[in-house]
Order: C-alpha cells, then structure tokens, then sequence
C-alpha cells in the first residue's frame, strides 16, 4: 500500500509538473503569431497545445494563413506559419513523425506519396515563415522571445535551378537560393543576415 501511494504521488507531481510546462492558450496564440506578416495576423488559424501537450487548434482562422505555436518538449524556440495549402503535406509529417519516421523515411514516404497523386501538393507555390530564438531568449510565462530569427520559405514543388534560375546556395547575404531541387520539397529559402 506504501508503494501504491508513493506511485500515485509520483505521477501526480509528473503530471503537475508537465502541465506546467505547456504555456496557456493566450501566450501561444501570442507567440505563434510573432512568425505571422502583420497583414495577416488576426484572421490566421493557429494549431498549439492543451494541458496535456495533444497537438490541437487554439483558434480557428478566417484567412490563408496556418500559425503552429512552439513545441514545449522541443529545446529552444520555434514557431512557424505557413500557407494553408501547405496543410496536407505539414500534417502528413506530423503524422508520420508521430509513428516514429525519421527525417530521411519522412521525405523519402511524402516524395512516393506527392508523385502518385496521394499527396497533394500546392500548384503555385506557397510560403512558410520560421522564427527560432535560443531557449534562454524565451519565457513561457510572458511569451516574451528576445534575438529572435526569422526566416522564409517559398515552397514550389518540383522546381529545378534550371526553371528558376535560382543557385543551389546562396553566394551573399539574404540571396535566395533553392533547396531539395527536383522534388515535392522544393524550396526558396531566404536566409536574412542575422543581426
């Protein structure tokens, strides 16, 4: 019976203590949003966390823009938007990341699933917005991110250097360059120089 209490004691204080770490519904919805274009914030639909750390939506959008808020069992701070017809190919990754794929099983199963039609990805493009701070920069609490860094994604599937023009790295501050060229991840990053 000892033991019992001291379990049940156990998991209450981990349970506790991991509810304390997933920020409230007000500071992620805050924070996803610092990775938004100001012109789009209010209207953007934004995936976070419950109190139990389940991936859910925290807010429903009225336009085109998807925010996710930062992962609280992630190190440091990340919080991303992107065009809501990039939403199929995120999910799929989330899915497939969740049944344990690694980084190269996830690209190598999306690439199969985009060139059978399974996948569908976006016709014109579409672009995703990333802002990373170091874990010290960031407070939970107030949602305060400090130094942080924002970059940009332009996502054109199947785009070669050859149809854009595009180098495949960059050859000066902030150049746009294209990335995974010839598959369903093609890219345009656009790296600004860091402060």
């Amino acid at each position: 019976m000892k033991y019992q209490l001291t379990f049940i004691c156990i998991m209450l204080f981990v349970t506790f203590v991991s509810a304390q770490e997933i920020p409230s519904k007000a500071i992620q919805i805050k924070t996803a949003l610092l990775a938004a274009p100001d012109e789009l914030k209010e209207g953007a639909m934004i995936y976070g966390y419950d109190e139990r750390g389940d991936f859910i939506v925290l807010r429903k959008g009225s336009n085109d823009l998807i925010c996710l808020a930062d992962d609280p069992k992630t190190p440091g701070f990340n919080a991303s938007c992107y065009h809501k017809d990039l939403d199929i190919f995120m999910e799929r990754g989330r899915q497939l990341k969740k049944e344990g794929k690694n980084a190269k099983e996830i690209f190598d199963i999306r690439e199969a699933e985009a060139k059978s039609g399974k996948l569908k990805m976006p016709k014109d493009g579409a672009t995703l917005f990333v802002l990373t701070a170091d874990e010290a920069d960031y407070d939970p609490k107030t949602g305060e991110v400090k130094d942080s860094y924002l970059r940009y994604v332009v996502y054109i599937p199947w785009a070669t250097s050859e149809s854009t023009g595009l180098p495949l790295r960059p050859s000066g501050p902030a150049m746009p360059w294209i990335m995974d060229p010839g598959t369903h991840r093609a890219h345009i990053m656009i790296n600004p120089p860091r402060n």
